[in-house]
């Protein structure tokens, strides 16, 4: 016999605000963490996201472009929020190895330092990537979107997983969607970790393929980027390519010297 569906009503209120990141950050990781020891929390959880994805089906015609997008970033949230979940539990089990590796970290980093540096593909890259600029004060409007001030102040600062969790307690009818995805995927990719790189690439390919969307070109650009940085040559080079035939794209310079010197090779 199944098991009955669990009464979702004990917990609706904090799942929807779980959903339309409206959770402080303290109450966001406390959340997270319950998902992980709450059975009956994790079961609604899983009710409520599919529930949700029922209600795509049954939206009305006018209404279903943009419920369809706010429901992929909400996806994208949840990805996001289970990828950092993993990656606590990777980092406690590497923490007993870390502390009896210590002494040959240290050894290691010794020899590193003395011997001659070689050019090495990451360097390469760093050389000619141009990283994309925070919104302006003038649209982020502090005062009336503060989240959205945290994100890019952190993002300046070089705090990359922090600028991204502020960025995704922003409700996604506080800015244009297409700016909210071209920024998570910004973020992913400022990242040096080949995860984070490797998830951004769905974010700024969204981006990339709306014709309609100012920031495509600058999307396209970044996406090339993200290619060559996983070691995808060809489609780093046939995507940059076409950012350096469009002469309305700000990138296209940065996208010609690369394709014009001999970093980008398979």
């Amino acid at each position: 016999m199944p098991l009955p569906a669990p009464d979702l009503r004990p917990y609706l209120e904090e799942l929807e605000r779980f959903a339309d990141g409206q959770l402080s950050a303290a109450e966001q990781e406390a959340f997270e963490t319950r998902l992980e020891t709450d059975p009956a929390l994790y079961q609604a959880y899983q009710q409520y996201e599919q529930l949700t994805a029922d209600l795509r089906w049954v939206a009305g015609h006018e209404t279903l472009y943009q419920r369809l997008l706010a429901l992929d970033q909400r996806l994208d949230q949840r990805q996001l929020a289970l990828s950092r979940v993993r990656r606590r539990q990777r980092e406690q089990q590497r923490r007993w190895g870390v502390l009896v590796g210590g002494a040959l970290l240290m050894l290691l980093g010794l020899w590193l330092l003395w011997r001659p540096a070689a050019p090495s593909a990451a360097n390469s890259w760093n050389t000619y990537y141009q990283p994309e600029t925070a919104l302006p004060d003038s649209v982020v409007r502090e005062g009336q979107r503060p989240l959205l001030a945290e994100a890019m102040r952190l993002y300046r600062e070089g705090q990359y997983p922090q600028a991204l969790q502020a960025l995704q307690r922003i409700p996604t009818n506080a800015i244009g969607q297409d700016t909210l995805t071209y920024y998570n995927g910004i973020f992913l990719l400022s990242q040096d970790d080949p995860e984070q790189i490797q998830a951004a690439q769905p974010f700024l390919r969204r981006v990339a393929t709306q014709a309609s969307s100012p920031l495509a070109g600058r999307a396209r650009y970044h996406l090339g980027m993200a290619y060559w940085r996983n070691q995808q040559t060809t489609a780093a080079r046939n995507t940059l390519r076409a950012v350096s035939n469009d002469p309305r794209n700000p990138y296209q310079p940065a996208a010609r010297r690369v394709l014009r010197s001999d970093a980008l090779k398979e």
